[in-house]
């Protein structure tokens, strides 16, 4: 990274920091200090619902229910057991997570609206037991519950709250920054983007979406343990619907995937109501906001039309300032209905939150880059591709001579419908095996087959001497084969470092603990993946693309990204797609010295595609499907001359 922005992000912090704590001094008004202490408290349920929201792509509009069991977790232990603050709050955590895990393994088996009603019901579930369990909770009548005292002495004043709540807030900070840049985040983050291709890289889609819920649960328990003793008083009626569906609303406002977002939309979802009870202070905060959606049109229409961005800006927002003024002065009656046209405005011109609005603005035409320390340059390209050469069984087989994936008598049918009707394939290590036939013929089943994303109907599929019909896709990935995808699926809002990152997760043997912790296992494990990363990079030609977002690389070079990685999991069955659907002829001709390449390693290929010229320049053996069924399978050139093929799918190309 660049010095001068260490530096700057250091001044910032720094900055942050003392502003933070020397507020209450210089304020002395316990309405203010109170008001942003809650800020805090909404910012680090913010945080653990960002990943949720954010990097996994889920909608929960649960987490307020997990937000009353965190404080009543508090409430009930100190109330009940007399608990002092060090143990009710770890404890609201644990206890929190754990109705997270409750609530995650069987809702995460359904996503969309689906999940978005499950987790309703679930907060609508928390709120009525709260206020039924009188013998528990006390029911309507609430909970009192006195600020935290140490050592038996008084309890804290609000200024010695407000600090306790900050350095809590710093603390989760810190540690969901770790887990969110680390290979727990960039896994999160792979699933939203593409789930099938996440599992495909030894990532399981279920168990990291249950892994971010859970985490998630254990900041929404932390933030209503510290919102109990803040408020001293706790009732059922505090976690209802509407306040989920602020929590959601703060994160759209301010940012998702970003720390500063999750900030900026507690402070709104705390002071907008606040400032909208007195009127002025309505027209203050409704023209700011004015002028944000005016900004925001303007500049959707600088990116949709060939006017300059500098007088389209401008323009819109004067237009709309003043248009607003008028309303606002004319119409304060409707302020309440003019707020929800706000709102709307703001989800719809500002997807990405205020965050995102900044950021694209500022950024826009810049290329986001990454540095890594390579240490031993040389050796990164030798190590970076891991070479089994030996056949992977130790037994000193010959590779060209053993079958390391038999596929018998395979049947996949659909309805009616038989993709597959009893294939048999033998794949020799090794090798490049191809695989050709018309559109239509069943190759890409045969590799979805393969890869366990689909349970074949009928038939055996044996890997390395052991069947593996019936695994999942990541487990079939960890162990031995990758592949790529006929439609590229990368994950579009990564670098391509990230991208070859999520392939290294295999790798890692961290845990949550490590990653919060900095450990120096993870360190090294973390320093160790870049390396290997950015190698696997430069193995394809993409080094000088490592911070660059997939989504933004030319179309070759994602089909590159894609090869690299599967490669970094260390497979020694590697499935291609039609890697050179849609390519150039210079990047074919580089997507075949890199075929050759990966084969040189010892890695066996097994071949989709529709470029015949690179079918027959560089596979050891060639099987070709129609209509589902095999009709031939020999050397290249006897493929070429054989009249099935010919008449089934190369035309007259034999003669």
């Amino acid at each position: 990274m660049d010095k001068k922005k260490v530096s700057k992000n250091a001044i910032a912090i720094v900055v942050g920091l003392v502003a933070l704590a020397v507020f209450p001094v210089l304020s002395g008004n316990p309405y203010y200090i109170h008001l942003v202490e809650t800020i805090m408290i909404y910012a680090i349920l913010l945080f653990g619902l960002d990943i949720v929201v954010g990097y996994t792509g889920q909608v929960s509009l649960g987490h307020a229910g997990l937000f009353g069991v965190g404080a009543y977790t508090a409430g009930v232990l100190f109330m009940k057991l007399g608990m002092p603050f060090y143990l009710t709050a770890p404890l609201s955590i644990v206890v929190t997570a754990a109705f997270g895990a409750v609530l995650a393994l069987p809702a995460l088996r359904v996503s969309g609206p689906y999940l978005a009603m499950v987790t309703l019901a679930f907060g609508t579930i928390i709120q009525i037991l709260i206020n039924e369990m009188d013998f528990l909770t006390s029911g309507p009548l609430g909970i009192k519950i006195p600020k935290p005292s140490f050592g038996g002495g008084a309890p804290m004043n609000e200024t010695q709250y407000y600090w306790l709540v900050a350095a809590l807030l710093v603390v989760s900070l810190v540690v969901v920054h770790r887990v969110l840049k680390s290979h727990l985040g960039r896994a999160f983050e792979a699933l939203r983007d593409s789930p099938v291709a996440s599992d495909c890289m030894g990532v399981s889609v279920y168990r990291y979406k249950v892994y971010a819920f859970v985490i998630s649960a254990g900041f929404a328990g932390l933030a209503g343990c510290l919102y109990s003793y803040s408020e001293q008083y706790i009732s059922p009626n505090t976690y209802n619907f509407e306040l989920t569906i602020l929590f959601l609303l703060a994160i759209i406002m301010g940012g998702r995937k970003t720390r500063l977002g999750a900030l900026i939309g507690s402070t709104i979802i705390v002071m907008l109501p606040k400032l909208l009870d007195d009127i002025d202070s309505f027209r203050i905060v409704a023209t700011a906001l004015a002028a944000l959606v005016a900004l925001g049109a303007g500049y959707a229409l600088s990116r949709k039309t060939v006017t300059p961005r500098k007088v389209a800006v401008p323009v819109a927002g004067t237009i709309g300032l003043a248009a607003f003024s008028y309303g606002i002065n004319t119409l304060t009656d409707w302020r309440l209905t003019i707020f929800g046209l706000m709102i709307l405005l703001v989800v719809y011109y500002l997807q990405d939150g205020v965050v995102g609005f900044v950021r694209k603005f500022l950024m826009h035409g810049r290329v986001r880059t990454v540095t890594v320390d390579t240490g031993k340059p040389v050796e990164i390209v030798a190590d970076a591709i891991v070479s089994v050469r030996d056949g992977g069984d130790g037994k000193g087989h010959d590779a060209h001579d053993t079958p390391i994936l038999n596929v018998r008598d395979v049947v996949m049918q659909f309805s009616g419908l038989k993709a597959l009707n009893h294939v048999d394939l033998s794949v020799r290590r090794g090798t490049i095996h191809g695989l050709i036939g018309p559109n239509g013929s069943g190759k890409s089943t045969m590799m979805n087959v393969l890869t366990g994303i689909y349970v074949p109907t009928a038939g055996a599929i044996e890997y390395a001497g052991q069947s593996i019909v019936g695994r999942t896709s990541s487990g079939i990935a960890l162990s031995g084969i990758a592949r790529t995808f006929q439609n590229v699926q990368l994950f579009g809002e990564m670098t391509a470092l990230e991208n070859v990152l999520v392939g290294l997760h295999h790798t890692f043997r961290s845990n949550f603990a490590d990653v919060g912790l900095m450990s120096a296992r993870y360190r090294a494990e973390e320093h160790a993946a870049r390396v290997r990363a950015f190698g696997m990079l430069r193995f394809v030609g993409l080094e000088n693309a490592a911070g660059e977002e997939a989504r933004s690389l030319p179309y070759g070079k994602q089909r590159l990204l894609e090869i690299a990685r599967a490669l970094a999991l260390d497979p020694k069955v590697l499935l291609l797609d039609e890697p050179a659907a849609g390519l150039t002829a210079p990047d074919i001709k580089e997507l075949v010295t890199i075929i050759r390449k990966v084969r040189d390693h010892g890695i066996t290929v097994v071949l989709i595609e529709h470029h015949m010229d690179v079918v027959m320049n560089v596979c050891d053996t060639v099987s070709v499907l129609d209509f589902g069924q095999k009709i031939a399978e020999g050397k290249p050139a006897e493929i070429q001359s054989d009249e099935k093929v010919i008449e089934a799918y190369l035309g007259g190309i034999a003669a």
